[in-house]
């Protein structure tokens, strides 16, 4: 995959050097130029950018010439300054720039740092904006198009609910106040009835004069709320702080669902959600497999290479454990070399044939641990179960299963009530 390309403009050898490094930290291509006369020469063959960071005084262009340049260019900015007064700072707002960076203190290289790493990843968070005014809905468009975010635009409520189930990546909902039918406030109360603040930013936006109608977004289920007009800084600054706080959760949740060593879903993860499956009336007529995959002589692997070996080969079969079956299908780490699988089919066959597959391939897999290379065989056993059945019954069932297996020796494939 290639990578983004980022144009940095700064006459401070120094600080390009910096913004360079911080920059190919997060996995951009760059190039600098130190002048506006650099810069023409450089576009004048090629302006194929994603995103350029500007120095708004340039030995050739004192007074921030160079960010109309690029702008014509279609290039996204962010301006580095050194300077800050009102008639640059009003300047400044008026251009279409992502953002600006006042060269004060290392704090803002660290916010440079956040708006580069955000230009790359922002598109995987959607954003859902509800306003009735065609004119409304453009201008939030806009400002979250600089920013790279994925943007759906709807006119009301009842169709805001409709792209929620349609839309997996909406992370974010910015809904006006105003709009005929369902009004902002319980647009967020419908909302709320289905996503948590844990699982759903909602920012309202209302021009009343009001001052209770912060306190009404609030109250029922807003995360905060802005009042229009708006300043572009102000959007951007409770936008961004709003998404940092929900990834900081979903940060929290994976550490504590994941298994520390493999980054798969830990045991207690895995019993949560293949309940969830079990009591789950929309599969009750498809073949459900529960299986408990452990890796042969494991022991005798951390024997003989260290315990440093044996994390590897379990490193390297969770990955191809997550490359050999779907997002719908559930896989996890239970302890030590133990692992487990719940999927789901029309029939039993089907998930048979995965089974075999990725026992095939973990014995052609070879692990390299400082000069040696360590193959591997994995034992599988298990059972079709069935909706209603106990997770942890069903899960012990699985584990009977494989060990009557593996007394038969390794690479074991055992599943109780499947037909090939």
């Amino acid at each position: 995959m290639l990578k983004k390309r980022l144009l940095i403009v700064e006459d401070s050898k120094p600080i390009a050097l910096v913004i360079e490094h911080m920059a190919k930290s997060v996995g951009y291509d760059v190039t600098i130029a130190h002048s506006l006369s650099e810069v023409k020469k450089l576009l004048a063959k090629d302006h194929n950018f994603f995103v350029a960071t500007l120095d708004y005084g340039l030995p050739d262009a004192s007074d921030g010439e160079v960010i109309p340049f690029i702008i014509e260019h279609d290039i996204p900015a962010i301006i580095m300054t050194g300077r800050m007064d009102d008639n640059t700072h009003k300047k400044l707002l008026n251009f279409p720039i992502v953002d600006y960076v006042t060269k004060e203190n290392s704090q803002a290289y660290h916010y440079l740092m956040m708006l580069l790493h955000g230009q790359l990843t922002n598109h995987k968070i959607g954003v859902l904006v509800v306003d009735d005014s065609l004119t409304g809905r453009n201008h939030i468009q806009q400002l979250l198009l600089r920013r790279n975010f994925t943007v759906y635009c709807v006119s009301d409520g009842t169709k805001a609910l409709k792209a929620l189930d349609e839309k997996e990546d909406i992370k974010l909902v910015i809904t006006n106040h105003e709009m005929p039918g369902m009004d902002g406030v319980e647009l967020v109360q419908r909302i709320r009835r289905k996503f948590s603040r844990t699982e759903m930013i909602i920012i309202g936006v209302s021009n009343s004069k009001g001052n209770y109608q912060s306190a009404r977004f609030i109250k029922n289920g807003a995360d905060d709320f802005l009042r229009a007009p708006f300043c572009p800084e102000e959007f951007y600054c409770r936008v961004i702080q709003n998404i940092e706080k929900l990834q900081y959760i979903e940060e929290i949740e994976s550490a504590v669902n994941s298994d520390y060593l493999t980054s798969i879903s830990n045991r207690r993860y895995f019993v949560e959600r293949v309940s969830k499956q079990l009591n789950n009336l929309e599969i009750s007529d498809l073949i459900k497999v529960l299986a408990v995959v452990h890796i042969d002589d494991f022991k005798s692997i951390n024997d003989k290479h260290k315990h440093e070996a044996g994390d590897e080969v379990l490193i390297s079969f969770a990955s191809l454990l997550s490359e050999s079956f779907s997002e719908d299908d559930i896989v996890a780490r239970l302890s030590g070399a133990e692992f487990a699988i719940f999927s789901v089919d029309e029939k039993s066959s089907g998930i048979l044939e995965k089974l075999k597959k990725l026992q095939a391939d973990s014995g052609k897999r070879s692990v390299k641990f400082g000069n040696i290379n360590i193959n591997f065989t994995v034992s599988i056993g298990g059972l079709v179960t069935d909706t209603g059945d106990g997770i942890h019954e069903s899960l012990a069932k699985a584990v009977e299963v494989l060990n009557g297996a593996m007394n038969k020796g390794k690479s074991q494939l055992l599943i109780e009530g499947a037909t090939a």
